[in-house]
């Protein structure tokens, strides 16, 4: 009895040691969270961030692009988000002549703000936990695979039915979203509102907002004002619509308060955002196989892919502009993989995923329950019989489908068609259709010399890692036609294939022949990077036959382990609106090192160095540094802060979110987390888990000093 008293009571003491766990659904915050979140400082009612029935701050957190997070900070729809959340736009919108990247850009009147076309802003109106009555779908509709409880497709039929019975109102922006959780343990449904008349109003430039680059990034401390500034436009009656110039800013149903009084070591702070994903609930062998497979393969490949691009962006400002996005985009998760392989191993990760699992397997065996045995073995076959083909398909995705932009060549499918059917009509069809394609494929591959590069470097690295005889079937036409020289390959690819060159598109459009398609090489590297990716899923299918129903049941025992102990449950990350709470805190990574948790405009000075393009500091803001010109933003001390770190539990997707105080005000944006808790995707460590956050001052100094756009610091809401 005094072994359980003492196992429950550490239970109900690490509620408070480590509250700051968990990607927490809004939903659950009053009954679960309310508590822990007011002891540690929460001064609002729980209602005033989430409320199901009134406006909250929920109502100014937006998914942004589908990927980031941002927020309202303006009753005019002006958006806050990262300046690497908003780089694609930043990029699409940069010439040589007008080089937005290097230069940045401040729309000074609503006149300069640019439309971005293909990106989109996504309100939550509301989220709804339905588990019973997906149950109860469930339980009278046929399922004879016993998969609908994960089917996106079947759960779409279910939400549709659920708004239809309860009156759940739809318009043409309005999108229902039915996801489960924990497994298909429990299922939301979330109700939204898309917009997509989305214009940039100001970016700063590269050189304070990606300042640091790769060397910094996943670092701390963190010298970078990582924000960038959008606005949302609507019809005039504020509803969703295409861009035109007839189109108003959003008024807006909420926006957040700024705080600009700044940061003190352990005040209380809550996070509202999209992280992407994360996988607290695997078992051990899939953590060894996820640093085996997905992060090796980041690792390896990525990194020569990158050592080619930026000797040539480095080489040529065309050709930097072009893959600016491409390489910040690859270089992010490239980084993340070793520092994640890097930390599980430091931290002995794996070894704490087996104390885990072994309780549940002895709580089963306790209550001569053998569910989760079975399960567990279930698992652990699975992952043994897929480990090869998901280290293949890895290598494929990471070498030849993501690194290779010359691999997104135009179908040629409707042609192939038209011509053995000999039909005139149906060929001219085709042939005007894949003239359009291909003037879009051309534009999007402006640079063969350097494609050709990385698809050199890229089928070296394939070859590397994936033996002769499991390598895709292209390499029987490099080996018989090519000698094994896979460079020559590369070549008469861009020599001789209808995509290789405009000339050679344009002269096989005159005469297309069905000969001319069966033989190109380009066409027969595609169709046989599309087989590899064919045969390995079909590997895997085979290999998880029962995966879903295993985890299912294994998540449930975790579930129900935590709840019997008094634990609060939250489910993972799968991009779906979350909050996460903690304190301001330093952190101690090493013996004898200590980090502070903020930094100053003092420590870009000290890292200035011109002749590494990561390290350049912009001459207005030397100036300003030197004449310590720092308005209102400059802290007590008159120093100006720059960034904060806060021990939440963040992930992907939370870039951009904004970062609240006890009072619920914006005093920064999450944009990164640390080296050392990059093994958060997996297993939480409050100790050395932090975000990195831009603090809010920084964000309005450079706004109103640096760009003198003061315009916009009047349209904002600001307490001091």
């Amino acid at each position: 009895m005094k072994i359980k008293a003492l196992s429950l009571l550490l239970a109900f003491t690490s509620i408070h040691a480590f509250a700051d766990e968990g990607m927490w659904m809004l939903t659950d915050l009053k009954e679960q969270n309310a508590a822990a979140m007011r002891e540690l400082g929460l001064e609002i009612p729980i209602e005033a961030v989430y409320s199901a029935e009134g406006i909250s701050l929920k109502d100014a957190v937006v998914h942004f692009g589908g990927g980031c997070t941002g927020e309202i900070i303006s009753s005019e729809g002006l958006l806050l988000t990262n300046h690497h959340c908003g780089y694609g736009a930043i990029q699409k919108h940069s010439s040589v002549e007008h080089d937005y990247l290097t230069d940045g850009f401040w729309a000074m009147n609503r006149d300069e703000e640019l439309p971005c076309e293909g990106l989109t802003v996504t309100f939550i109106d509301q989220i709804l936990d339905i588990t019973p009555y997906v149950q109860e779908q469930l339980a009278k509709d046929e399922d004879p695979d016993g998969v609908n409880y994960l089917s996106p497709s079947y759960l779409e039929k279910v939400a549709d039915r659920f708004a239809e019975e309860n009156n759940i109102e739809k318009t043409d922006a309005t999108r229902l979203e039915l996801k489960p959780f924990y497994g298909g343990n429990r299922y939301y449904m979330f109700v939204k509102k898309v917009y997509n008349d989305i214009r940039m109003v100001g970016a700063p430039p590269s050189s304070i907002g990606k300042f640091g680059a790769d060397t910094d990034n996943w670092m701390w401390p963190r010298h970078t004002g990582d924000f960038s500034l959008f606005r949302i436009y609507a019809d005039k009656e504020g509803n969703p619509a295409p861009y035109s110039e007839e189109n108003v800013p959003l008024k807006v149903k909420k926006h957040l308060k700024i705080n600009a009084n700044g940061i003190q070591q352990g005040d209380f702070a809550f996070v509202m955002g999209f992280p992407g994903r994360n996988w607290r609930y695997m078992i051990s062998d899939e953590v060894e196989e996820r640093m085996q497979t997905t992060n090796f393969m980041r690792h390896h490949v990525r990194g020569n892919r990158q050592e080619v691009l930026m000797e040539q962006m480095l080489n040529d400002p065309a050709v930097r502009i072009h893959y600016a996005s491409k390489y910040a985009s690859s270089a992010n998760y490239w980084k993340n993989a070793i520092g994640m392989n890097e930390g599980l191993i430091r931290l002995k990760v794996l070894d704490t995923k087996r104390i885990q699992q072994e309780q549940l397997l002895a709580k089963g065996r306790a209550e001569n329950n053998n569910t989760y045995q079975e399960a567990f073995n279930q698992i652990r076959s699975i992952v043994a019989s897929r480990r090869q083909p998901m280290y293949h398909q890895q290598a494929i995705n990471e070498a030849l489908v993501t690194a290779l932009d010359f691999m997104k060549i135009p179908s040629l499918k409707d042609l192939e068609l038209a011509l053995a059917l000999k039909d005139k009509e149906k060929i001219e069809t085709a042939k005007t259709k894949l003239k359009e394609e291909g003037e879009k494929y051309f534009s999007n591959v402006p640079y063969p010399e350097v494609e050709k590069l990385v698809g050199k470097r890229m089928l070296e690295t394939y070859m590397e890692y994936i033996p002769q005889d499991q390598r895709i079937t292209i390499f029987d036409v490099i080996n018989t036609r090519f000698k094994g020289d896979s460079d020559a390959f590369i070549d008469a690819c861009f020599k001789y294939s209808i995509f290789g060159n405009k000339e050679n598109f344009d002269k096989f459009i005159q005469k297309p022949t069905l000969n001319k398609i069966e033989k190109d090489w380009m066409v027969l590297f595609k169709y046989s990077i599309v087989d590899g990716l064919a045969q390995t899923a079909l590997q895997m299918q085979e290999a998880n036959t029962n995966y879903n129903s295993a985890h299912k049941v294994w998540v449930k025992g975790m579930m129900d382990m935590k709840q019997e102990n008094g634990l609060p449950i939250y489910p993972d990350a799968n991009s779906t609106l979350r909050l996460t709470y903690g304190q301001v805190l330093p952190y101690a990574p090493a013996d004898g090192v200590r980090y502070n948790h903020y930094t100053t405009l003092k420590g870009a000075m000290e890292k200035e160095d011109p002749s590494n393009w990561e390290f350049v500091v912009p001459d207005k803001l030397k100036q300003l540094y030197n004449d310590k010109d720092y308005g209102r933003y400059a802290m007590e001390n008159g120093e100006m802060p720059v960034c904060f770190i806060i021990n939440t539990d963040n992930t992907g997707g939370n870039s951009g979110s904004p970062v609240f105080n006890s009072k619920g005000e914006l005093i920064g944006t999450g944009f990164d987390r640390n080296y050392e808790g990059l093994t958060g995707d997996i297993a939480f460590r409050p100790s050395s888990q932090r975000a990195a956050c831009v603090d809010i001052r920084y964000t309005l100094f450079i706004i109103d000093k640096f760009a003198g756009a003061s315009h916009l610091i009047e349209e904002m809401d600001i307490v001091e």
